[in-house]
Parts: structure tokens; sequence; C-alpha cells
């Protein structure tokens, strides 16, 4: 899923219903701007694996209110 390929509605839906944790809202934003997972981690200060982790959260959350 890319998250930069919603609409702003959407995505303002997102940040909304899904309940995303302070961190979890960090890389949903940089993701919504076309960040890749690596310049994600690198801006957040934690490992690709990390990251890839907490993405497949987001995406679960977002899954969920499709």
């Amino acid at each position: 899923m890319q998250i930069s390929e919603f609409t702003q509605s959407k995505l303002d839906y997102f940040e909304i219903m899904c309940n995303f944790t302070e961190e979890e809202l960090t890389l949903f934003r940089f993701r919504a701007d076309g960040k890749t997972l690596d310049e994600c981690a690198e801006t957040m200060h934690r490992s690709l694996d990390s990251v890839k982790a907490l993405s497949r959260k987001v995406n679960a959350k977002i899954e969920q209110e499709l």
C-alpha cells in the first residue's frame, strides 16, 4: 500500500480514525509525504527493521478503515 497515493481528505480521515501512536503517526506523515522506509528510519533514528514493523502496524490500522 502506498500511503502517499491517498487523497488528502482520506489521509486526514486516517489520522483521526486510526488511533495511531505518536511514532505511528510520525511514520504515517512521512510516508504520506512520499518518504521511503529507509528515509523514515534515518529521520526517526530507528533501524530499518523497526520501521518496517511499525509500517506493518500502520498499514493494518489503515486497512481496518478501508
